[in-house]
């Protein structure tokens, strides 16, 4: 693992010049809260103004984005869906009036408002659980709800987050801890030092909040950042303890990382300068895990200069990996038509353009067949922490 170090400190190096030039800026919850008493001063304005009270939401939506080949990363335009009090049609069968979406908008930016005001924040499903009340008619008595289900509240934060250009977190609201890392470096979290060295079988839990306020880094070892697609296989790499060996981070976010486990590893790399590599299932839904970590999502376009990672580079697996490792051709898994689907609609994003990328997945839909991380386990089970990664780093066979 020699050249494997070597090569990941002049790139911890050369990271960390990237990072002071892409460093994004700080913000805070107070700026947070200014900017919904913003919005709400605009929809009271249009009331005294004898105007169609409405809100203005940037669009999350797929022609509302480019990707900046520049940066690397997936950014928002400035397409806008006006939400107007008296309008009452919906903008999709089932999805119900725009006075009620209106309304719904309002209320979760005021208790959004509330939450900064108390310096308190709460969780989304709780949120929710506050918002589930009745909207009550002149008489007094209750009607419908302002929120029957969640499914409606999750969209709403979203489009307040947008519209006032903050992450949830600093609206005051979180997700559940989902993700775990473990690996030679010392943090401080919420006050409390932790040696995440020294974390057992199951990791640090990573929160969903982790800005440097909450958590701070104090001294590392590590020379590089591994995000491993799935909990158990992290697990393997924990108990054969390759985070010692091999002295790095790892993590992992149960799929598809959720924004603590991103913004954590944004963190990681532009402030410690540690490079990162992404390890996933061999299918369209593993490619896209990376895509995500590495160019930004749609939805959080607006957020990528804090989350996305364009120097994250792609260590496996790949649909070469068989004839490579001398995988059995029985171990692997056919292609579905899903997969199929998902496969040619990805191969048409700009971020997947470039030619090693093309002959990837074109590569992957001639064969037909799909590879889980646990397809190694085949040779014996410790084969991917003690032989596969290893050579596939020292060898440098990873995708950009």
């Amino acid at each position: 693992m020699a050249k494997a170090k070597t090569g990941a400190t002049k790139s911890a190096k050369a990271s960390t010049k990237t990072a002071t030039r892409r460093r994004a800026p700080r913000r805070d919850r107070a700026a947070a809260g200014k900017r919904i008493i913003e919005l709400a001063r605009s929809v009271v304005e249009q009331v005294h103004q004898r105007e169609d009270p409405h809100v203005e939401i940037p669009s999350r939506t797929l022609s509302n984005v480019r990707f900046n080949e520049k940066k690397g990363i997936i950014e928002l335009l400035d397409g806008k869906q006006r939400r107007a009090f008296f309008s009452l049609l919906g903008r999709r069968k089932g999805e119900g009036s725009q006075a009620k979406k209106f309304m719904q908008t309002i209320r979760v930016a005021e208790v959004c408002k509330m939450l900064i005001d108390a310096g308190d924040s709460t969780s989304i499903r709780d949120l929710f659980y506050n918002l589930k009340v009745p909207i009550k008619s002149a008489d007094g008595k209750a009607k419908e709800l302002i929120f029957a289900e969640q499914s409606e509240s999750d969209p709403i934060i979203e489009d307040i987050e947008v519209a006032v250009a903050a992450l949830r977190e600093e609206l005051g609201v979180h997700a559940e801890t989902k993700g775990a890392m473990v690996g030679p470096m010392t943090i401080v979290d919420n006050g409390d030092t932790i040696n995440l060295s020294a974390m057992g079988s199951g990791g640090w839990a990573v929160p969903s909040i982790v800005e440097p306020d909450v958590i701070q880094f104090k001294k590392t070892a590590a020379k590089y950042v591994l995000l491993i697609e799935k909990g158990a296989v992290w697990q393997r790499f924990n108990k054969d303890r390759y985070w010692e060996k091999n002295k790095c981070m790892i993590i992992h976010g149960g799929g598809q990382p959720p924004r603590g486990v991103r913004r954590l590893m944004f963190r990681m790399h532009h402030e410690l300068g540690l490079p990162v590599y992404v390890l996933v299932d061999n299918d369209p839904w593993g490619y896209y895990i990376y895509s995500v970590l590495k160019q930004g999502s749609i939805n959080l376009a607006f957020e990528s200069q804090r989350m996305a990672i364009p120097a994250a580079r792609f260590i496996g697996m790949s649909s070469f990996d068989a004839e490579r490792f001398d995988i059995p051709a029985h171990v692997a898994m056919p292609l579905t038509p899903e997969d199929r689907r998902r496969a040619k609609e990805i191969r048409k994003y700009p971020w997947f353009a470039k030619r090693a990328w093309q002959r990837e997945i074109k590569y992957m839909e001639a064969i037909g067949k799909k590879l889980e991380l646990e397809a190694l386990s085949n040779k014996h089970f410790s084969f991917i922490t003690e032989e596969y990664l290893p050579r596939k780093l020292k060898d440098k066979r990873w995708l950009d």
